[in-house]
Formats: structure tokens, sequence, C-alpha cells
């Protein structure tokens, strides 16, 4: 793929995360992939070195549908690294990877944000102390009220399923006490937003928290205390969007499922879970490598692939870059849909 730097086009600055994992390798994968856009202004934040060797070593494994990085647009970031420590070096170098392409997406008009996957214990171990990136997007653009979203576009029906985490990367223990009805109607509002972008009059669901959501007390008390409450006053403000729940969470997807395979379904718009696993399980199983973290409620959109580092397998050129693929091509579909679009 050989990128323009044209006035007109739009712009992806893409990171290519912790360098000692996939990313750079699946970069330049989905980079020679013909489902990319020729038409966008694209620049990769890292290491041109690191991209060389990369690229040098997929060659020498047999690898021919990649791109070649000096065809690229790169941001060479040259970071000083400790030689005693390299998980420590290269989760320092994919920290500022990142805060340098935030620096540019932010300055830069028609544009979006992907992100490589990083090593969030090489972050710590660098000092860097931020449970992901999204808690890093949300403190650079000084917003409190951010979503963790998951969305994924079947490829067989052309329907895009959303996922909206209410709570993100916190142990499975504090989610009850995370959980409120102002929490609850925050996340609700940025999903109302998101979703109204690309389509009119939203149905949205919600699952429950408890087996059963709940069964009327008998298996949790939160849903029958405060959250079946909290959904209808959120709805009663919201008329446009039609609001289902809390649902038993064993079931809640099943729709899902469903609508990702046959085109005559009955659709929805997204599926609020109550914490990361609940709501990222039903995701990988239904979409595969087509599920996507996206990032709602800052100024930009930001995605990245829904998958980590693949230390286990960096530099054997077996990483399957589906997920890249489908985060640049959502990045691009969803800024250009919605209200963000030349606004920063």
């Amino acid at each position: 793929m050989n990128v323009k730097n044209t006035n007109n086009t739009f712009k992806i600055v893409l990171t290519v995360g912790d360098e000692s994992g996939i990313g750079p390798e699946i970069i330049l994968k989905a980079l020679c992939s013909n489902e990319i856009p020729e038409n966008i202004d694209l620049t990769v934040v890292g290491s041109k070195r690191n991209l060389q060797n990369t690229y040098r070593n997929l060659r020498s494994l047999g690898l021919e549908n990649i791109a070649n990085p000096k065809n690229l647009k790169i941001h060479d970031l040259k970071i000083s690294s400790s030689e005693n420590d390299s998980k420590s070096s290269y989760g320092n170098s994919s920290f500022y990877y990142l805060t340098k392409a935030i620096e540019i997406v932010k300055q830069s008009r028609n544009s979006a944000l992907v992100t490589g996957p990083i090593c969030k214990k090489s972050w710590s171990l660098a000092g860097h102390y931020f449970s992901g990136q999204t808690e890093v997007l949300a403190k650079s653009c000084g917003v409190k009220n951010v979503g963790m979203l998951f969305t994924a576009k079947s490829p067989i029906t052309g329907w895009r399923f959303n996922t909206l985490l209410a709570t993100t990367h916190i142990p499975l223990c504090d989610v009850p006490k995370k959980l409120t009805t102002e929490l609850i109607h925050s996340k609700l509002d940025l999903f109302k937003d998101f979703c109204s972008t690309y389509i009119d009059k939203p149905t949205l669901k919600v699952a429950g928290l408890n087996p059963h959501a709940g069964e009327e007390g008998i298996l949790g008390n939160e849903e029958k205390n405060w959250l079946n409450d909290a959904l209808i006053a959120w709805n009663e403000k919201n008329r446009d969007i039609t609001l289902l729940g809390p649902l038993s969470p064993d079931s809640c997807w099943n729709s899902s499922a469903k609508a990702w395979r046959e085109k005559d379904a009955e659709k929805h718009d997204g599926i609020l879970a109550m914490y990361h696993d609940q709501g990222l399980i039903p995701m990988k199983v239904i979409a595969l490598n087509y599920s996507v973290n996206t990032t709602i409620g800052l100024p930009f959109i930001r995605t990245s692939p829904d998958h980590g580092t693949g230390f286990d397998i960096a530099g054997k050129g077996i990483a399957q870059c589906q997920s890249m693929i489908e985060a640049i091509k959502a990045a691009i579909e969803i800024t250009k849909n919605s209200r963000l679009l030349n606004t920063h």
C-alpha cells in the first residue's frame, strides 16, 4: 500500500504497540490488504528500524503479501532504552508511541487513531501506571466519560454488532461496587450518541449483572434494588430509544449470533454489558477476528485490534491481521459517519 499525503484525504494515525509482540507484523500484513482504501493519509508511529527488521524477517520466512516500510509514512520515534530490562524498554516505547499519536490526531482534522496491542505489565515496569490505552486516551483528552465499545461488521450480513462495557479493567469482585445509576446513565448516553450517528431510533439491550438478571432477587439484588429503576428513568428521558433489559446474560447475545449469520434476522443496535468478560466472551465467539476495540466519548475515534500482543508467536510470521484490517476500516467508516468528522 502506497499512502499519499494530501489535504483532502482522511488521516489515520497508527501506532505499532509493543514492538516485541505481533504489532509490527500485523501492520505490515494489513497495509498490504486490498481491503484498505487507497485514498487515506496513513502515518505509522513507531521505530522505522524495527519495521524494516520485521519486513526482512517476514520476507525470509517466505511471506510476500506484506507492505514494504520504504513505501510507508513513518513517524520514526527514537526512545532511549535500557539494555538490562527489554520488557520495560518495549513498554516505555509503546507508551510514548501512543502519546505521540494522540498529539498528532488532536492536531489533525478528518483523522482517527488506530492503536496496536500493548502489554500492561511492561507499561507498569516502565513506570506508566495505567490499566490500558483507554485510560491514557481519556486523560490526554481531558474526558471523564469514555466508553470501551467492541464493534464488528458481519461479512455475511453487513450488520454492525456493538457491545459496550459499563466497567472495564477492574477485578470482578469490584464490579458491583462500581456499578451505579449514574454510571449506567452515562454509558447509555454514550451508546445512544454512537449508534445515532448511523441509525435512526436505535434499539439497545442491557445485560443484567447476576445470573438470570437476579431472578427477582433470588440470585442477586442489584437488578431489583436499582438497575430496573435506572433503566426506566433513562428511557423516560430518551423516548427515541428502544431499551430492553436488564436481560439474562446467558441468553442476551443469542439474537446477536443470529443477526451475525442471517440477513433476515431481527436486528438490534447494541448491548450494554456490566463487566469486561461478560461482554467480551460472546463478542469474540460470535465475531471472531472481525471484532474491534473502539473508544467512544473522545473528540476523535480510536480503534484497536481485539487481541493482545501475541508474544508467543511474535516473529514467526503466523499472526492473523484481520482484526487490524477491521480496526482501520472501522476507524474510517465510523468517523466519516459521525459528528466528529472535521471537528478537531
